[in-house]
């Protein structure tokens, strides 16, 4: 196949090193991707087979992290050549325990010569890369007085200390200067930040969800989201959403947080998105404004952050709508239009475009069908897949969903998992393999 030029800076120039990208936001800054593919879909440069699960990789300096799990045996950091596919090292510690959707959950972040991971039991490692060894080590769920109990069901009453989450621990670390952050969301605390070196704890919340010794446990949510970080006005501010009791009209008790990333002081609290089970996390607007999109008819809701001459902080609900939201992956902004699949259990609206006034602009439903599959804006164009066996290539326009290639690239399954993208080539893991895919153009 004739291959074009490279319009490119550099090798590894860009880098995907943490879930959702350098600025978490599903936002690339790379150039030169292929506007077309051949018949048969973009050429695959190799695979690699893995286990099932739902954690996706990440990329830094030419090395391809990601964390893999054996259920019955615990879980395997994999380090990977990005240019061949040679897995050049692992890490695997013992950890077994079944969760409804077994498998992985979370995304490595890799921060110069160190990676961190969150296992689906709660274990947090910093790995040094040039060892290929633990440095530290830490448990963000039984520390925090977590129990290691699974329920039966999301609907069932927890047990004495803690349950573990049904769908166990779903955390991608946060850097934030000298710190890493997660939430725990334990029973003892709600948002914890570690000196990312040694590990000692600088700060952490108190639980943030809205329960209270009053509250039922049945029908109580969790919530599966990372901390995200958003401006207001010059600042940097920790993002946190937490459950609600209860699913669309009768949901009540979820927050979102705002929340000092230095100090962990809570700054505000905005009360009206409840969302049974979050996962998606806040997304950056601008102009202090930011979107929480969820699932379990929690819809979208767009809010707006601003400091007081006091020093407080106002929160200011711009829209809420049912017509827009996300079962499992955050939006992309892109020239003040959001894209997400809004495929849930209630819903079947496909990839789904808003404006930012909250007006849905066009929804492909069911022609083509969008079912939880990660996406990336690069280069003017979202790549995206839907959730199961396909690779779309879309040209983003508010007029209309614009195809501009497909490409059945998966194993059919529950393909869910965040992709990434570095070096003109994408990394798409399915339920039995990572493939790497050639996106971008190559050298001759």
């Amino acid at each position: 196949m004739f291959c074009l030029p490279l319009i490119a800076a550099s090798a590894f120039s860009a880098d995907w090193p943490q879930y959702y990208g350098p600025s978490r936001n599903s936002t690339s800054t790379e150039k030169g991707l292929l506007r077309t593919w051949p018949n048969d879909g973009p050429k695959v440069l190799w695979t690699a087979p893995l286990g099932i699960g739902f954690g996706g990789p990440a990329v830094s300096a030419g090395k391809v992290y990601l964390l893999d799990r054996d259920d019955n045996v615990g879980d395997t950091l994999r380090v990977y050549d990005l240019s061949n596919g040679k897995e050049l090292w692992n890490f695997a510690y013992a950890g077994p325990g079944k969760v409804e959707f077994p498998g992985s959950r979370s995304t490595p972040t890799v921060d110069g010569d160190r990676v961190y991971t969150v296992g689906m039991l709660g274990d947090l490692h910093c790995f040094s890369t040039p060892t290929q060894k633990p440095l530290w080590h830490k448990n963000i769920w039984t520390d925090f007085g977590g129990g290691s109990a699974v329920p039966a069901s999301p609907f069932a009453p927890p047990a004495a200390g803690g349950q573990l989450p049904i769908w166990g621990i779903v955390q991608s670390p946060l850097i934030y200067r000298n710190l890493l952050i997660v939430a725990s969301q334990a029973p003892q605390a709600g948002v914890v930040a570690y000196d990312k070196a040694t590990g000692e704890i600088k700060w952490k919340t108190d639980s943030l969800t809205g329960m209270t010794s009053q509250s039922s446990p049945l029908n109580s949510g969790t919530s599966y989201v990372s901390p995200s970080l958003v401006k207001v006005g010059a600042e940097d501010q920790l993002v946190m959403i937490t459950a609600a009791q209860g699913r669309g009209r009768s949901a009540s008790g979820g927050r979102v947080n705002g929340i000092d990333p230095l100090t962990g002081k809570i700054l505000w609290t905005y009360t009206n998105f409840n969302c049974w089970i979050p996962v998606a996390h806040a997304v950056d607007a601008g102009e202090g404004r930011m979107l929480m999109a969820g699932s379990y008819n929690a819809g979208s809701a767009m809010i707006q952050v601003a400091k007081k001459a006091d020093g407080t902080y106002g929160v200011t609900e711009l829209f809420k709508t049912p017509d827009f939201g996300s079962h499992t992956q955050p939006p992309i902004l892109y020239k003040d239009h959001f894209y997400v699949q809004y495929t849930t259990n209630e819903r079947r609206d496909g990839l789904v475009c808003m404006n930012m006034s909250g007006e849905v602009k066009w929804k492909t439903a069911q022609n083509p069908a969008f079912v939880k599959g990660g996406a990336i804006l690069a280069d003017g164009l979202i790549l995206a897949t839907d959730g199961s066996k396909k690779l779309y290539l879309i040209e983003p326009d508010p007029a209309g969903f614009k195809p501009l290639a497909s490409a059945e690239l998966m194993d059919a399954g529950n393909n869910w998992s965040p992709i990434a993208l570095s070096d003109g080539k994408l990394l798409i893991r399915d339920q039995k393999k990572l493939l790497v895919v050639q996106v971008g153009q190559q050298e001759r």
